[in-house]
């Protein structure tokens, strides 16, 4: 396959995420999963046409809203519209967590969260603001490894 399609495709495919330095230096981190692999067959899959625009830039209302009011921004582009409009979340759950499991935390709140609670699993999703390209590229645990009862639930 010849042209700016497959310079498209070549170009990505040879592009990997890396992980922000910042999360590197979390003294917690561990059972660390990349989904770069997985990311990586669904654009090649795109590009070659097996699967439509549709299929593929569908994020869910929440997830973009989600991503215009707490996305970090990433100065890595679209790898579907090349626009700069790129987000990463960071979603916390683990059931130390109790009723705070699910909810999206900052690397500054991460960071505190790693002293305060045993166990929890972080997921890092991509979010383009542009297209609605989405697609979990990282997960890993957090924690001190200490049991710990969930927060109580105030009135």
């Amino acid at each position: 396959m010849e042209g700016p399609v497959m310079g498209i495709l070549l170009h990505e495919v040879k592009r990997s995420y890396s992980i922000p330095i910042i999360l590197l230096h979390m003294w917690s981190r561990r059972d660390s999963i990349d989904y770069s692999l997985k990311r990586r067959a669904t654009l090649v899959s795109y590009f070659k046409g097996a699967q439509a625009k549709v299929d593929i830039c569908d994020a869910d209302p929440y997830l973009r809203l989600a991503a215009k009011h707490h996305g970090e921004a990433v100065e890595r582009p679209c790898p579907v519209c090349r626009k700069q409009e790129m987000v990463v979340l960071h979603y916390a759950f683990g059931d130390q967590l109790g009723q705070y499991s699910g909810r999206i935390k900052s690397i500054g709140e991460l960071n505190e969260m790693q002293s305060e609670y045993g166990e929890f699993r972080v997921y890092v999703v991509e979010v383009c603001r542009g297209c609605d390209w989405h697609h979990l590229i990282y997960s890993f645990k957090l924690g001190d490894g200490q049991t710990r009862k969930p927060p109580r639930k105030t009135s």
